[in-house]
């Protein structure tokens, strides 16, 4: 084979094209759709976080390269937003690391402790960026499943299934929870066994918590590294952006050991280098928000969650209400359809509609062709329009 015909894409990454989300996300401008389905939001977080980033522009703090490991006024924000909510200490200096958002975080942290054939046990369906990370370290992925439960309207992980996934070549077990996209948020003792498998296996965990401040009715989020022997293995990853609604902004964090962060740093040094300079100054202070912003936050998305799941069921979809995130996953079996691609791809014309069909989250695609997945972290008059669309397009 010559040079020019060659491909260019590597073959790590050949299977990753233009993600879902753009192609939906296009989908909906084209045609005017409503856009449910890339989870952000269509209003900004709070006023006075948004004039802490202006005063910090307008004062020269972070338009230069800010420091590599974070400017130290978040880094403090976040060891004290651990040790509020969760008791958990961490050296602001040493054992957290500012990110391009959650997703360079994910993607230094997976690059840094995996070597190629190392394996990674992740919970299917999972984040696309996941995937694609895995690759570029030469990793090899195994997927457990989160099975679909209709009748409790809700997706459960088999703890058996986890353990059987783990042999000789894991290196690292990577958990996200609350969990997109299905809204699960594991529960105690699900993450009590996962902790005891890792310690078992002397497995790393990473563990991917954005959602962290998105749980409604009884589900509690417990940061697997607040388990026993949890602490010294977890790299534990979260973003101001799905919490304050500026994912714009791309800051997120690590934190975890000294050992831990040091080596996601080595690589993060070579990614983004540094990002977001006066918007880390601005984070800093939306962590220091009281407990009622956080309060509020929750109960506005509960309601929101609430509207839309109404309207699905409605129209005809069964649907999961998430225990957990801004995304409510259906199953479109009831609607007579099974191809959640083709569904998704006409819907915008069916229904003036856009959501995001799951089987892009799975390695066995099989698994996921019949559910779709809406984000409802949109103004309450959008989704009211929404769920009057798909109730018109559906409901018999």
């Amino acid at each position: 084979m010559t040079s020019s015909e060659r491909p260019l894409l590597n073959r790590r990454l050949a299977e990753f094209g233009t993600t879902i989300f753009a192609e939906m996300s296009a989908l909906a401008l084209r045609t005017g759709s409503i856009n449910l389905g890339q989870g952000f939001p269509d209003t900004d977080g709070p006023e006075e976080v948004r004039e802490a980033a202006v005063r910090a522009i307008r004062e020269g703090r972070g338009n230069q390269y800010p420091p590599g490991p974070g400017v130290p006024e978040l880094r403090t924000a976040i060891a004290a937003h651990q040790q509020r909510r969760y008791g958990l200490s961490y050296d602001p200096d040493t054992e957290v690391l500012v990110t391009a958002g959650a997703t360079e975080a994910i993607a230094a942290t997976l690059l840094a402790l995996l070597e190629p054939g190392d394996e990674v046990v992740a919970l299917e369906p999972y984040y696309d960026s996941y995937a694609a990370s895995i690759a570029m370290a030469g990793g090899t992925r195994v997927p457990v499943t989160l099975r679909p439960d209709a009748e409790a309207g809700v997706f459960r992980l088999d703890l058996d299934e986890l353990r059987a996934a783990v042999t000789p070549r894991t290196r690292l077990l990577l958990v996200n929870t609350p969990h997109n996209p299905t809204g699960t948020v594991l529960t105690r003792t699900e993450l009590t066994a996962i902790a005891e498998l890792a310690v078992e296996r002397d497995l790393l965990v990473v563990t991917d918590e954005v959602y962290e401040h998105l749980v409604y009715d009884t589900a509690e989020h417990i940061p697997l590294a607040t388990l026993p022997g949890m602490r010294g293995r977890t790299v534990t990853i979260g973003s101001a952006g799905k919490t304050f609604s500026f994912t714009g902004w791309k800051v997120g964090w690590v934190t975890g050991t000294a050992e831990l962060v040091t080596a996601v740093r080595s690589t993060k040094q070579f990614l983004t280098y540094v990002a977001s300079g006066p918007f880390q100054y601005a984070v800093a202070e939306a962590l220091r928000l009281p407990d009622s912003y956080f309060d509020e936050f929750r109960a506005d998305m509960r309601s929101k969650r609430e509207l839309l799941a109404d309207g699905l069921e409605q129209a005809g979809f069964t649907v999961f209400r998430p225990a957990g995130t801004y995304f409510i996953t259906t199953d479109i079996r009831p609607l007579g359809e099974s191809d959640g691609f083709a569904f998704c791809r006409a819907l915008p014309e069916r229904a003036g509609v856009v959501a995001i069909p799951n089987a892009v989250f799975y390695d066995h695609r099989e698994q996921g062709t019949s559910f779709v997945r809406f984000a409802f972290c949109k103004r309450t008059e959008v989704l009211t329009d929404a769920a009057q669309r798909l109730r018109k397009a559906f409901a018999h």
